[in-house]
């Protein structure tokens, strides 16, 4: 059973770098075909989708974020780490690390607010 495990600050400051970091067991994160994103939900608004990084260490990124976003992998701890810099309030959101492909798995989310 793959799980995901979110960890990081749950306060930034504005105009501070977030980073979040997702521990994956029961699976590999390099193994064959599968991506891992992360993806935010704001206080009373949907899900969106922040970014992906592939089996093969590939990124993807949602175009509205993609100038403020970077996404990294340590494959000797299984985890990658999502950073998104230069924060606002309108970055407040539950943040979900998940693997999007083969299956789809979520972590339990972590709640990270932006404020001074």
């Amino acid at each position: 059973q793959v799980q995901l495990q979110e960890s990081g600050p749950g306060l930034v400051k504005p105009s501070q770098t977030l980073s979040l970091t997702c521990t994956v067991s029961g699976g590999s994160i390099t193994a064959n075909l599968y991506h891992w994103s992360w993806i935010r939900q704001p206080p009373g608004k949907g899900l969106e989708w922040v970014g992906a990084i592939g089996y093969s260490g590939s990124t993807y990124f949602s175009p509205s974020l993609k100038s403020r976003t970077s996404i990294s992998r340590d494959t000797s701890k299984n985890q990658f780490t999502l950073q998104l810099s230069s924060v606002t309030p309108e970055d407040t959101a539950v943040y979900y690390c998940a693997r999007t492909s083969g299956g789809w798995y979520w972590g339990q989310g972590t709640q990270v607010t932006v404020s001074a």
